[in-house]
């Protein structure tokens, strides 16, 4: 699991049948100062959040389970975060 904000949307009209009826995102992960990182990736909503929000990003086994073992999925937002304390 990770954190990532949602930077986008991801419209596909022709879906494997798997993913019909998903809401697809576009998440950045972040580090533990909430700083973006890495490359986006595509990720199925399971939790109704928008542009800007910071989420929760399981991914693997973990997130195909969400919708159906048999999705072809590989991350998707279980959680919206509220906020984040981080004590060093």
């Amino acid at each position: 699991m990770y954190l990532g904000t949602v930077i986008g949307t991801v419209v596909s009209t022709t879906k494997n049948e798997g993913l019909v009826g998903t809401k697809l995102l576009l998440v950045k992960q972040l580090t533990e100062k909430l700083e973006p990182v890495g490359n986006p990736q595509i990720v199925v909503d399971s939790v109704g959040a928008g542009v800007g929000e910071t989420v929760i990003v399981a991914t693997g086994s973990s997130a195909r389970k969400i919708f159906s073992k048999d999705s072809p999925i590989d991350c998707a937002i279980v959680g919206i975060v509220d906020s984040v304390e981080v004590n060093y």
